[in-house]
Formats: structure tokens, C-alpha cells, sequence
């Protein structure tokens, strides 16, 4: 999801689930602060689209719920929106506003996001007790990367590149990198400029 740039402004938690009703973009609350959501690149969309269509067959036959950009996830007193949210726990299967249990919550990055979505997101969506899985996917190359619960309570951290096959252990799914990525022009990846001279003297 992309951040737009406007200030954010304070409501409560309450105010904030009635404000939203009457509006037509889509907002995150945090701390107490209205954040407005603006809508993703192309490549950024088809990625989430991509991985819609591949895993909603499988969650289907598992009883499990997959839900793209307009569902918001509840964290305490935090309301996000994720690129896709997967639950499959009974009490979301009735929710009509929001998740608050989800199992699998998928990030697709972009440049003004991916700091948020690997530093606060990531600490948010790990501390949601039902969450076994963290998807990071890269709009500049065909790369995944999950953190995934362990039986113990830590988290693993595991990449998946191109010619792997990505793996979601909490819902037995497995896909080709490959077929995500397939027939999607990725975002090209912006190499900072060096100095040639300064290079050459040292």
C-alpha cells in the first residue's frame, strides 16, 4: 500500500471506524492519527493480483478467507491495510468491517513503503498472536521474502529468489517465484550515482 503525503490528523480509535464509513478513499489509523492510503503502481497491483489468483483455489478448499487492499487488519489500537490478508480463523469468516486473527499478511514493497512495511509494519504484524507468516514481495525483482513463526514463538527469516519455489508452511502452499513473476514488467531498481574521479583517486 502507498502513503500519500497529506498531514495526518487525530481521531479515536471509535471516531475514526465511524469517520471512515462516509469516505471514499482508504485511510490507516496509528497512534491515534488518520494516515490517507493512495492506490499502487501497475506492477505493484499485478504482483497482488497475481498472488490472488494463485493462492485463492487452495485457501477455498481449506476454509480459509484471502482478501486484496480493502480489508483492514486490527492491531490493538493500530488499523492497517495490507496488499492481502488471509484468515482462516472462524471469528473473521463473520467479520464485516475487519480481520483482527489473521494467519498470513502479504506487503507488496514500493519505495515510499518499504521502509514502513520492514520497520513499524513488521513489528505491528508480528505481535498479532495468530499470525504465522510475514510476505515481503519485491516490485524491482523476482524476490519473496518471509518471516515465519516457529513452534517456539521466534521467527525465521527465509528469501526466495528466482527458480525457488516460495513456501507458506502455514497454509501447506507452494508456487513457483517464476509463475508470480511471470508477464510482469517490473519496476526498475534506481542505482545511486557515483563519481567517477573520486573513484578513480582512490
Amino acid at each position: 500500500m502507498v502513503a500519500l503525503q497529506d498531514k495526518p490528523f487525530r481521531l479515536t480509535p471509535q471516531q475514526f471506524l465511524e469517520w471512515e464509513k462516509t469516505q471514499e478513499n482508504r485511510y490507516e489509523y496509528v497512534n491515534g492519527y488518520v494516515i490517507a492510503m493512495a492506490g499502487g503502481t501497475i506492477v505493484h497491483n499485478d504482483l497482488a493480483v497475481s498472488l490472488l489468483l494463485l493462492l485463492a483455489p487452495h485457501l477455498k478448499l481449506r476454509g480459509c478467507k484471502i482478501n486484496f487492499a480493502d480489508v483492514k487488519v486490527q492491531i490493538r489500537r493500530r488499523y492497517r491495510y495490507p496488499d492481502l490478508v488471509i484468515t482462516c480463523d472462524d471469528r473473521d469468516k463473520v467479520a464485516t468491517q475487519l480481520f483482527q486473527y489473521p494467519k498470513v499478511i502479504i506487503e507488496v514493497l514500493s519505495p515510499s513503503t518499504e521502509s514502513t512495511d520492514r520497520g513499524k509494519k513488521l513489528r505491528e504484524y508480528l505481535s498479532i498472536d495468530t499470525l504465522q507468516e510475514y510476505v515481503l514481495v519485491s516490485s524491482n525483482e523476482p524476490l519473496i521474502e518471509v518471516c515465519r513463526r516457529n513452534s517456539d514463538g521466534t521467527w525465521q527469516y527465509v528469501i526466495y529468489e528466482s527458480g525457488n519455489e516460495l513456501r507458506l508452511e502455514s497454509l501447506e502452499f507452494t508456487c513457483a517465484i517464476d509463475e508470480i513473476y511471470e508477464s510482469i514488467v517490473l519496476d526498475e531498481i534506481v542505482e545511486e550515482a557515483f563519481d567517477v574521479e573520486e573513484l578513480e583517486k582512490s
